[in-house]
Parts: structure tokens; sequence; C-alpha cells
């Protein structure tokens, strides 16, 4: 079993920036490719962006690109979300999800594809 924690959700006013952070453990960190999806409750669960296992490739939605960034360190087995100039309609629960051994990031679009879940961090931009 791998588990996936999500943390630095909270408030920020319009066009301010936050930081998510996924912290993985249970099995080998370097194998899972990882991804951000976003929740509103009642609502099926929105793909935001992925990186691969190897760390070499990047996939984001189109409304957050140029804002929001991936990125994973290997030592820390941590995977994070930088999300700039964030918007009202950017508010939702972030969740971080991870895949084992998957090699095509164009496939990690899909919540279908990942294998573990965070419990999701809360993310609220006022306008």
């Amino acid at each position: 079993q791998v588990q996936v924690v999500e943390s630095g959700g909270g408030l920020v006013q319009a066009g301010g920036s936050l930081r998510v952070s996924c912290a993985a453990s249970g099995r080998t960190f370097r194998r899972y490719t990882m991804g951000w999806f976003r929740q509103v409750p009642g609502k099926e669960r929105e793909f935001v962006a992925a990186i691969s296992w190897s760390g070499d490739s990047t996939t984001y939605v189109d409304s957050v690109k140029g804002r929001f960034t991936i990125s994973r360190d290997m030592a820390k087995n941590t995977a994070y979300l930088q999300m700039n100039s964030l918007k009202p309609e950017d508010t939702d629960v972030y969740y971080c999800a991870a895949a084992f051994r998957r090699d095509i990031i164009e496939t990690m679009t899909s919540e279908l594809m990942y294998d573990y879940w965070g419990q999701g961090t809360q993310v609220t931009v006022s306008s």
C-alpha cells in the first residue's frame, strides 16, 4: 500500500499564490507517476497536472498552463503543485494521486489511471 498526504492548502486572494505538497510513502516513490486533481463536492474530479515517474515529462490542463507548475523531489518523496495568479474559479479541494509504473504521460489525465489518492486539501481563492 502507498499513502499520499496533501498539505499546504488555504485561503488566498485572487492573484496570490499557494504551494501544495504531496508526501508519499509505502513503496518506491521513483516508480510512481504523480498527479494533481481538483473537485467540487458532488462533481467529477478534474485533472490539473501530472509528472512522470522519471520526472522528465509533465502535462497540464489548459486552464492552468502558465500559472501552475508541478514538480517532484525524489530525495524527499514529495510532489508539489505551485499555483500562481490564482483565480476564484480555482477554488476546489485539491487531491494528489499516484500511479505505479506508468510510462506515457499523455494517458495520465484520467483519474482511472491512478492507484492511490490522498485525502485532499482545500484551496479557496477570494475575489
